[in-house]
């Protein structure tokens, strides 16, 4: 039977969701109200808020009418890991949108960049009080380490996407190197995102083999594929390659740059993941 749940909205957490939907809302209608970019990362921002408020909104929603209480996952877990997702998404947009589109004069811009900070902080807020809270569930696969940096694997691998051009790894003198860069990327993306959805949808049990094992082969293998892309996309990206004096704010360059960044994060992520994972099957399970 559904029924308003008053308390859902009234309690503190959902007042910091509340004003999420308000903050989310008030970064993307100010960015959308200026001229928009043809660069993908302001498509990026604007796609995080425009997620971060809408997906808030319908927690809200399922929780005020109680129709979350029939859903058939565990919805603690997925609030909780949604709020950490969007901590992380509005922490990117903070910085990355002031540092590619914000000038003196561009007020709005200004605006929607120190919002989002807000945005950040609110999620961040929400991270604590969920943490916090008492629980009669278990808590979920995405709400612990391997979850949590699954979302990260995740995330980093889509700025990556977000950065790559054609004339980064293809035309180029070591254009089999980069093809392998862009192989890794693609492989351990699907690895990541496969093993979330077996494992939200309860699957795992009816494998033939323990589930565990296969994510321990996929962490490992996929942390040594990225060990090697550390070393080779710096090494090709970057050889006889300066940055050009013609390089305004953001060019080719600077996105080549970037992609350096998140793969050193993304590689120990995964360097992280694996060894979390084998602790837990071999040594803290056995306690």
């Amino acid at each position: 039977m559904v029924y308003m749940n008053l308390k859902s909205v009234t309690q503190p957490v959902g007042i910091l969701r509340i004003l999420a939907v308000i903050v989310t809302c008030m970064s993307f209608s100010l960015v959308a109200s200026v001229t928009p970019e043809s660069l993908s990362y302001w498509g990026w921002c604007m796609f995080t808020w425009v997620f971060c408020c809408f997906v808030t909104l319908l927690i809200l929603i399922l929780e005020f009418t109680t129709i979350s209480t029939k859903v058939p996952f565990a919805w603690e877990d997925f609030t909780a890991a949604f709020a950490i997702l969007s901590s992380v998404m509005c922490l990117c947009a903070a910085i990355m949108y002031p540092t590619f589109f914000t000038c003196k004069t561009c007020y709005r811009q200004i605006g929607a960049s120190v919002v989002s900070w807000i945005c950040f902080a609110l999620y961040v807020a929400e991270v604590v009080l969920t943490r916090l809270r008492p629980s009669g569930q278990d808590s979920g696969f995405l709400s612990t380490p391997p979850g949590i940096m699954k979302m990260l694997e995740i995330f980093f691998a889509c700025l990556i996407f977000l950065s790559l051009e054609s004339g980064h790894y293809s035309g180029q003198q070591y254009a089999t190197g980069l093809n392998w860069c862009i192989a890794v990327y693609s492989l351990c993306f699907i690895f990541a995102i496969t093993i979330i959805l077996l494992t939200l949808i309860n699957i795992t049990a009816y494998f033939p083999f323990p589930f565990d094992m296969v994510v321990i082969v996929c962490n490992v293998l996929a942390a040594v594929m990225y060990l090697t892309v550390m070393v080779m996309w710096p090494l090709y990206s970057f050889h006889n390659n300066k940055r050009p004096a013609t390089c305004d704010r953001l060019c080719s360059w600077d996105k080549l740059v970037l992609i350096t960044v998140m793969t050193v994060f993304n590689s120990i992520v995964y360097l992280l993941d694996s060894i979390y994972s084998i602790l837990l099957v071999f040594f803290f399970r056995n306690e």
